[in-house]
Protein backbone atom coordinates (compact mmCIF):
# COMPACT_ATOMS: atom_id res chain seq x y z
CA UNK A 1 0.00 0.00 0.00
CA UNK A 2 0.96 3.86 -0.55
CA UNK A 3 -0.38 5.06 2.08
CA UNK A 4 1.05 3.34 5.86
CA UNK A 5 -1.68 5.23 7.70
CA UNK A 6 -4.43 4.24 5.61
CA UNK A 7 -7.49 3.20 7.52
CA UNK A 8 -7.88 0.41 4.31
CA UNK A 9 -7.13 -2.97 4.72
CA UNK A 10 -5.36 -3.04 1.18
CA UNK A 11 -4.71 -1.05 -1.75
CA UNK A 12 -7.63 -2.15 -3.62
CA UNK A 13 -10.00 -2.19 -0.45
CA UNK A 14 -9.31 1.64 -0.49
CA UNK A 15 -9.48 2.23 -3.93
CA UNK A 16 -12.66 0.69 -4.16
CA UNK A 17 -13.54 2.46 -0.49
CA UNK A 18 -12.27 5.77 -2.29
CA UNK A 19 -14.74 5.24 -5.14
CA UNK A 20 -17.96 5.05 -3.07
CA UNK A 21 -19.79 8.14 -3.83
CA UNK A 22 -21.82 9.95 -0.96
CA UNK A 23 -24.33 11.59 -3.19
CA UNK A 24 -25.71 10.72 -6.78
CA UNK A 25 -25.22 7.17 -6.99
CA UNK A 26 -26.70 5.14 -9.67
CA UNK A 27 -30.06 4.37 -7.56
CA UNK A 28 -30.50 7.88 -6.99
CA UNK A 29 -29.87 8.77 -10.10
CA UNK A 30 -32.38 6.38 -11.44
CA UNK A 31 -34.97 7.44 -9.15
CA UNK A 32 -34.42 10.70 -9.66
CA UNK A 33 -35.16 10.47 -13.83
CA UNK A 34 -38.21 8.60 -13.17
CA UNK A 35 -39.84 11.33 -10.41
CA UNK A 36 -39.08 13.59 -13.26
CA UNK A 37 -39.91 11.77 -16.08
CA UNK A 38 -43.68 11.99 -14.36
CA UNK A 39 -43.77 15.43 -13.32
CA UNK A 40 -42.13 15.77 -9.98
CA UNK A 41 -39.88 18.58 -9.03
CA UNK A 42 -37.92 18.45 -5.84
CA UNK A 43 -34.66 19.53 -4.32
CA UNK A 44 -31.27 17.47 -4.16
CA UNK A 45 -29.15 16.13 -1.47
CA UNK A 46 -30.69 19.13 0.86
CA UNK A 47 -30.97 19.26 4.73
CA UNK A 48 -34.87 19.26 5.54
CA UNK A 49 -34.04 21.11 8.42
CA UNK A 50 -31.57 23.64 8.11
CA UNK A 51 -29.80 23.55 11.64
CA UNK A 52 -29.75 19.22 12.28
CA UNK A 53 -26.88 18.25 9.98
CA UNK A 54 -28.89 15.30 8.33
CA UNK A 55 -28.96 15.70 4.43
CA UNK A 56 -31.82 13.32 2.61
CA UNK A 57 -31.15 12.88 -1.26
CA UNK A 58 -34.41 13.74 -1.97
CA UNK A 59 -36.57 16.47 -0.52
CA UNK A 60 -39.97 17.48 -1.56
CA UNK A 61 -40.57 21.30 0.90
CA UNK A 62 -44.18 21.85 -0.09
CA UNK A 63 -44.97 18.09 1.21
CA UNK A 64 -42.51 18.00 4.21
CA UNK A 65 -41.14 14.82 2.34
CA UNK A 66 -37.74 13.49 2.83
CA UNK A 67 -36.71 10.67 0.75
CA UNK A 68 -33.62 8.57 1.39
CA UNK A 69 -32.04 5.95 -1.09
CA UNK A 70 -30.11 3.88 1.72
CA UNK A 71 -27.59 1.53 0.15
CA UNK A 72 -27.49 -2.34 1.02
CA UNK A 73 -24.56 -2.73 2.65
CA UNK A 74 -24.21 0.41 4.55
CA UNK A 75 -27.75 0.31 5.93
CA UNK A 76 -27.68 -2.84 6.39
CA UNK A 77 -30.56 -4.27 4.23
CA UNK A 78 -32.09 -7.18 5.66
CA UNK A 79 -32.12 -8.61 2.24
CA UNK A 80 -29.15 -8.15 0.72
CA UNK A 81 -26.63 -7.05 3.73
CA UNK A 82 -23.40 -9.27 3.29
CA UNK A 83 -20.74 -9.63 6.11
CA UNK A 84 -17.12 -8.09 5.29
CA UNK A 85 -14.75 -10.91 4.95
CA UNK A 86 -11.93 -8.32 6.59
CA UNK A 87 -12.18 -6.48 9.48
CA UNK A 88 -15.73 -7.60 10.24
CA UNK A 89 -16.15 -6.37 13.75
CA UNK A 90 -15.51 -3.08 12.83
CA UNK A 91 -17.74 -3.03 9.37
CA UNK A 92 -20.58 -4.44 11.86
CA UNK A 93 -20.58 -1.54 14.50
CA UNK A 94 -20.05 0.80 11.55
CA UNK A 95 -23.59 -0.42 10.01
CA UNK A 96 -24.89 -0.32 13.08
CA UNK A 97 -23.90 2.79 13.97
CA UNK A 98 -25.61 3.67 10.21
CA UNK A 99 -28.52 2.05 11.31
CA UNK A 100 -28.66 3.86 14.93
CA UNK A 101 -28.16 7.57 12.59
CA UNK A 102 -31.13 6.23 10.75
CA UNK A 103 -33.55 5.50 13.09
CA UNK A 104 -32.36 9.17 15.07
CA UNK A 105 -32.85 11.36 11.96
CA UNK A 106 -36.34 9.52 10.93
CA UNK A 107 -37.46 10.53 14.88
CA UNK A 108 -35.87 14.15 14.28
CA UNK A 109 -37.55 14.42 10.91
CA UNK A 110 -41.02 13.04 12.63
CA UNK A 111 -40.95 15.39 15.55
CA UNK A 112 -40.29 18.20 13.26
CA UNK A 113 -43.53 17.37 11.13
CA UNK A 114 -41.51 16.06 8.44
CA UNK A 115 -42.69 13.12 6.39
CA UNK A 116 -39.55 10.49 5.87
CA UNK A 117 -39.44 7.73 3.28
CA UNK A 118 -36.44 4.97 2.87
CA UNK A 119 -36.13 2.89 0.09
CA UNK A 120 -33.42 0.17 -0.37
CA UNK A 121 -30.76 0.77 -3.57
CA UNK A 122 -32.02 -2.55 -4.84
CA UNK A 123 -35.82 -1.06 -5.41
CA UNK A 124 -36.31 -0.75 -8.97
CA UNK A 125 -36.73 2.77 -9.70
CA UNK A 126 -40.05 2.55 -11.13
CA UNK A 127 -41.26 0.43 -8.09
CA UNK A 128 -39.18 3.73 -6.22
CA UNK A 129 -40.77 6.29 -7.74
CA UNK A 130 -44.39 5.04 -6.81
CA UNK A 131 -43.75 4.56 -3.57
CA UNK A 132 -42.66 8.49 -3.58
CA UNK A 133 -45.85 9.22 -5.73
CA UNK A 134 -48.34 7.21 -3.82
CA UNK A 135 -46.95 9.08 -0.18
CA UNK A 136 -46.99 12.25 -1.66
CA UNK A 137 -50.67 11.61 -2.37
CA UNK A 138 -51.29 10.55 1.13
CA UNK A 139 -49.66 13.88 1.92
CA UNK A 140 -50.84 16.77 -0.37
CA UNK A 141 -54.40 17.26 -0.76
Amino acid sequence: MNDPASWASSERVRTSMVGNRGRDTKPELALRRELHARGFRYFVNRRPIANVRRTADIVFPRARLAVFVDGCFWHGCPEHHTVAKTHAQYWAEKVQANRLRDADTNRLLGDAGWNVLRIWEHVPPVEAADLVGNRLAEILP
